[in-house]
């Protein structure tokens, strides 16, 4: 039998949000589910390396742009109740009580267990984002492509 295959495009840039669909990409993967996440936009922020974010070669926007958000997975705020990163505070001491993984060691995980990740050409060309700047494993490709995967897939999330 053929494996199954999950396809979610991550198009929010919110700690709890990129949590649930780490958490979804992880099991599915244990499940031997072939697993595509396509970032766009904001998703974007998720897979940005701190120590490899650079304004060289950026235009003013794109260097505004790219020092109001934010620079990785634990960078990244709460949808709701974030109350200005102390509400991400309560919820990460809340994660550590539980002895549960932080969003970064998701991340990890599915990079490790070979989730394919996926960047939005023209959504890193508006924010100015380089491939140099996100994950190595990182493929960028059009909306075309994407649609391609999606459409082969067994299922779709959008988050």
């Amino acid at each position: 039998m053929e494996n199954k295959k999950m396809n979610l495009l991550m198009f929010s840039g919110e700690y709890d949000k990129a949590m649930a669909a780490l958490i979804l990409a992880n099991s599915a993967r244990e499940m031997d589910v072939d697993v595509t996440m396509f970032f766009a936009f904001w998703g974007l922020c998720l897979l940005r390396e701190p120590e490899k974010v650079t304004m060289d070669n950026k235009t003013i926007h794109e260097k505004m742009l790219n020092s109001m958000t934010p620079k990785g997975a634990e960078d990244l705020p709460l949808s709701k109740m974030n109350f200005s990163g102390i509400g991400k505070e309560m919820m990460l001491e809340m994660i550590e009580d539980n002895k549960a993984p932080r969003l970064i060691d998701f991340l990890n995980g599915a990079r490790k267990k070979g989730v394919k990740f996926c960047g939005c050409k023209l959504s890193m060309e508006i924010m100015g984002f380089t491939k140099e700047e996100l994950i190595q494993e990182l493929q960028v490709i059009d909306a075309k492509s994407y649609l391609k995967d999606a459409l082969e897939a067994d299922m779709q999330l959008f988050i």
